[in-house]
């Protein structure tokens, strides 16, 4: 929710199978519902709320993996080339969960924790 719109023609453009929340769930749901959700559809959750990383990383799931942005600006006509980049290097370990932290001079990849509840 905390994405603009303009996110699903990025994604969508670079190949990738995007749903912006406001299609899928309500707009006051808490991140364990958007968590759920995700992890039920097979879905990433891109997002620049870091509290999503932390519940998923504190959690011990290994699904599903997150995509934080800790840019400037989140506008997908400034930073798009830069996550779709980002997205493409990282594919491996993001279909086998993870977080990856975007930010504008690095990537950061983590992968979770496989050895506790899925």
């Amino acid at each position: 929710m905390n994405l603009s719109m303009d996110w699903i023609d990025c994604l969508a453009a670079a190949g990738h199978d995007a749903v912006h929340w406001s299609r899928v769930g309500a707009a006051n749901a808490t991140d364990d519902a958007i968590i759920g959700w995700a992890r039920d559809h097979g879905q990433i959750v891109i997002t620049n709320d870091l509290d999503v990383g932390t519940l998923l990383a504190m959690s011990g799931a290994a699904k599903p993996s997150v995509v934080q942005l800790r840019t400037d600006t989140t506008l997908s006509a400034r930073i798009g080339p830069l996550v779709v980049q980002a997205l493409a290097r990282a594919e491996a370990e993001l279909h086998s969960g993870a977080i990856l932290t975007i930010e504008a001079e690095r990537l950061r990849l983590r992968a979770l924790d496989f050895t506790r509840k899925e």
